[in-house]
């Protein structure tokens, strides 16, 4: 039995813990009993939290992968993974190395839960799992990338454009050159290539994965990314794509609200994020049903 020191020493840890981490780690294990799956929840406080100094803490980055394997540690990849995502989205190169190490741990007995928000980024890495689960209030987002602040499709749009006005009209050059000479001699050929390196980290998880072995996965797996990666249908980078339209497009995705448990531990687990991102100092979190974590915090 614990002797005085024990019982003092069991006090003052119970005592330094954080009532918003209990609460969070006990729906987590609680959901992890109820699907006897792994759960991991990738949580960003960008609702709650702004502003540029914090931009690159709210975003994915390739910091997160140290997160995810402090989360994944000690796990048992036989029992697959329950991804838990509410993220604005990020840095691609990261995405893609981060989708590539939880294949690695759990192939593709992945399945990403979306309680509210998963854009851009998140979005891709949702596309990594075998199906996405989502509620009436969740969305996904378009996966058309991003360069300094502006959508690759709009700038070649933009260029295209102009050429056409100036080959029909020289005169126009003058009306154009202000907008021509902000384009850096390469921005063209990197909006390309970065459309394209989108479409095929998404393509390729979707055939190997969501769509794998079925005979026209390439097909599927092509339109979901031409409907997810086309700025002249989304219109813009932040249009959310709710469940009825993520399933029309193609994607797997079942209907939280099937599974009345499962969707009461989700909402309280989300509902237990949104109040630590709006009472504590923290960017992001990520951590599984055991408790491992790793806190992104914001320096006063």
């Amino acid at each position: 039995m614990p002797n005085w020191s024990d019982v003092l020493g069991e006090m003052t840890a119970l005592s330094q813990r954080s009532p918003m981490d209990e609460v969070r780690r006990k729906y987590l294990k609680k959901l992890s009993k109820h699907t006897g799956r792994n759960v991991i929840s990738y949580y960003s406080g960008f609702l709650q939290k702004g502003g540029d100094n914090i931009r690159h803490l709210l975003q994915m980055t390739d910091d997160d992968k140290n997160g995810l394997m402090t989360a994944i540690n000690g796990l048992d990849p036989k029992k697959g993974l329950d991804l838990i995502l509410h993220t604005p989205g990020g840095d691609i190169a990261a995405l893609e190395s981060i989708g590539h190490y939880l294949r690695s741990k759990f192939g593709t007995n992945i399945r990403a839960i979306v309680p509210m928000i998963s854009m851009s980024c998140g979005t891709m890495l949702a596309c990594c799992a075998k199906e996405i689960v989502m509620g009436k209030q969740s969305n996904l987002g378009p996966i058309d990338p991003q360069f300094n602040g502006f959508s690759t499709h709009a700038i070649i749009e933009e260029w295209d454009r102009a050429r056409t006005e100036i080959f029909s009209n020289p005169q126009a050059v003058q009306v154009w050159q202000f907008t021509l000479q902000k384009l850096n001699p390469t921005i063209i050929g990197e909006c390309e290539k970065a459309i394209r390196w989108a479409n095929d980290i998404v393509k390729d998880w979707l055939m190997s994965g969501m769509f794998l072995g079925e005979q026209d996965s390439e097909q599927k797996a092509s339109h979901v990314c031409d409907e997810l990666n086309n700025h002249q249908t989304t219109y813009t980078h932040s249009r959310h794509i709710h469940l009825d339209k993520a399933q029309r497009i193609g994607l797997k995705v079942v209907e939280l609200e099937a599974d009345q448990v499962l969707q009461d531990l989700v909402l309280t687990i989300h509902h237990s994020y949104m109040h630590t991102f709006g009472s504590a100092p923290v960017a992001k979190i990520i951590e599984n049903h055991n408790g491992n974590a790793m806190l992104w915090n914001i320096q006063s």
